[in-house]
């Protein structure tokens, strides 16, 4: 039976020329890689070096062998990945959201309903989030639809609405409410990696443009110490501080207000607790 250390030493030689040399980087004596080369042979059935007094070479049917060594090394090496990778999500819960704010009470949930798991995240798009569950490649997602195929359940979680933070002085500061129509055109601070809001306003107020910021701390100190207004919502004004000076006004777009659904993939996940927590 083939020996993959023995097949990695075959591939170094090709790549190195010389036995003392492979010998030197994989530090091991001469002599055992020549042992190790004759057991090659053997194991080919067929002569894989020319030999003469004071050197050895591969032969043609020696370099094809190098060639099937390295295969068999690639699929042994993306076998150990897979295998590797199975272990690990037997221990962890993947989640893909569309949004950051449903993740803010889904995390701790999930931590606490299964503390021997790990909990692993990321905030992508909608159409990420799609291919990932046909793809079957995450535990649980969320979505702002209902989702209800290939073998998944899925419950309503939460609902988040979109609205606008704007000075006092602010043209729009007197609006009881504002549509994206209204607001395109107007230059809005943003912050990045808000998931599909970022999608969906940029689409929406094309004639806009966004001063985008992905660190929060920064993201915080230019809407305290500038007029541009932001985006708010019902949720994550439970967790950021909107200045006394600023107005919220939400947007009536259908679009602004999100119901979110959880989406799982495991059986083992029983989504009634997550929503009963």
């Amino acid at each position: 039976m083939l020996n993959l250390e023995e097949l990695e030493q075959l591939v170094a030689f090709k790549e190195l020329g010389t036995l003392s040399k492979v010998a030197e980087k994989l530090l091991i004596s001469t002599p055992s890689l020549s042992r190790s080369m004759q057991h090659l042979e053997e194991d080919f059935g067929v002569p894989l070096f020319d030999r003469s007094a004071n050197r050895i070479s591969l032969n043609k049917t020696g370099e094809r062998a190098v060639e099937v060594a390295r295969r068999i090394l690639s699929t042994s090496q993306q076998g150990i990945k897979e295998v590797r990778q199975f272990e690990q999500s037997l221990k962890t819960i993947t989640i893909a959201s569309v949004a950051p704010a449903p993740l803010w009470s889904l995390l701790p949930q999930l931590a606490s309903l299964y503390p021997n798991k790990q909990i692993s995240h990321q905030i992508c798009s909608i159409h990420k989030v799609m291919e990932a569950i046909e793809e079957e490649t995450i535990d649980l997602a969320v979505l702002p639809f209902a989702y209800d195929q290939n073998q998944t359940t899925c419950l309503p979680y939460l609902q988040e609405e979109l609205a606008i933070a704007v000075t006092t002085g602010h043209d729009l500061a007197r609006l009881d409410a504002v549509s994206f129509e209204a607001i395109n055109g107007y230059n809005f601070l943003l912050m990045d990696q808000i998931g599909f809001w970022n999608e969906l306003v940029q689409e929406k107020m094309p004639a806009s443009k966004f001063l985008i910021q992905s660190n929060r701390f920064e993201f915080e100190e230019l809407a305290y110490n500038s007029t541009l207004p932001r985006f708010t919502t019902n949720l994550s004004q439970e967790r950021e501080k909107i200045q006394d000076d600023r107005v919220m006004i939400p947007i009536s777009d259908p679009e602004a207000h999100v119901h979110y659904h959880l989406v799982s993939l495991n059986p083992e996940i029983n989504l009634t607790d997550l929503i009963n927590v």
